[in-house]
């Protein structure tokens, strides 16, 4: 290996590595044992930055290059430009760098903790996102106040349960504001929510919401879900037992009458399909006291 590549030890780093017994504090609280840091720094101007892990690590570690260039190695090697968000999965073998030409500044952290992995896929924070100008200021400024929480009162259980709420709701942030600028992505949805919106009282297939949108139909399932959690179809149902429950609130229309305003003849399989969905058969929800 080349003797000038370097982990750490550049000028003006910041560096924080949790105490092993705070580890195990934080694994065992309530308030943080689904998601905490055990390290976490800033590598400014990082000539010659690069780790190797070829066994993975046991933390998930996510990387912002605030400014320069680099690159991360999992299998295929992509670059890193400034204001890009990448993320390696705990157990991931993986090599990462800063560039020879310019190299990087980064704010890096390692979480732990069950709900990690599922916040990064919610959100799609491994996909190597571009985080806008407002975003970029927001997650230095969290960091900065997360890493100076850590570093200044690491005995403090308050202070350590601030931090891991602040890194959830910035993670949010960040995956928000990046679905948000995927125009393209949500003008796809609002098309196929309308084409649905239009026809609550009809039936409609995949193949003919594909069609409508231009999009295949394993794209617009991928989409759904994405954004949804569930495939167009049962969106499409969920959003007419909803309306549905409006109907039984709002009118005194009989359940064999709003059977037919949404176009199903059954009203026994209407009653099933609307338990499903709202949790109560209609009679039960029509019964209920709302407001």
């Amino acid at each position: 290996m080349d003797e000038t590549r370097k982990k750490d030890g550049f000028e003006s780093q910041k560096l924080f590595i949790q105490p092993d017994y705070i580890l195990g504090e934080l694994a065992a609280n309530e308030l943080t044992s689904t998601l905490y840091v055990s390290d976490i720094g800033c590598f400014p101007k990082a000539q010659f930055h690069y780790r190797e892990r070829m066994e993975g690590c046991d933390s998930h570690i996510l990387i912002y290059c605030a400014d320069g260039e680099g690159w991360l190695e999992t299998g295929s090697q992509m670059k890193i430009s400034p204001r890009q968000l990448v993320v390696i999965p705990a157990g991931t073998p993986h090599r990462y760098g800063a560039s020879k030409d310019n190299p990087w500044t980064i704010y890096w952290m390692h979480l732990h903790g069950r709900h990690v992995l599922e916040l990064i896929q919610t959100y799609g924070l491994d996909t190597g996102l571009l985080l806008p100008v407002a975003t970029h200021a927001r997650w230095l400024e969290d960091f900065q106040q997360c890493y100076s929480l850590l570093s200044d009162k690491p005995y403090s259980m308050p202070a350590q349960i601030h931090v891991s709420q602040s890194i959830r709701h910035l993670l949010s942030h960040v995956g928000l504001t990046t679905t948000i600028q995927d125009k393209k992505r949500e003008d796809y949805m609002e098309q196929a929510i309308r084409y649905m919106t239009d026809r609550l009282t009809d039936s409609i297939t995949l193949p003919e919401l594909a069609g409508h949108t231009g999009l295949s139909k394993q794209h617009l399932i991928y989409l759904f879900n994405k954004e949804t959690g569930c495939p167009p179809i049962e969106f499409f149902l969920r959003m007419k037992m909803q309306r549905a429950g409006q109907m039984l609130a709002l009118t005194n229309l009989s359940i064999k009458e709003i059977c037919a305003e949404f176009g199903i003849s059954d009203p026994y399989y209407f009653s099933r399909l609307f338990k499903k969905y709202m949790g109560v058969s209609p009679t039960q929800f029509r019964n209920t006291p709302k407001g």
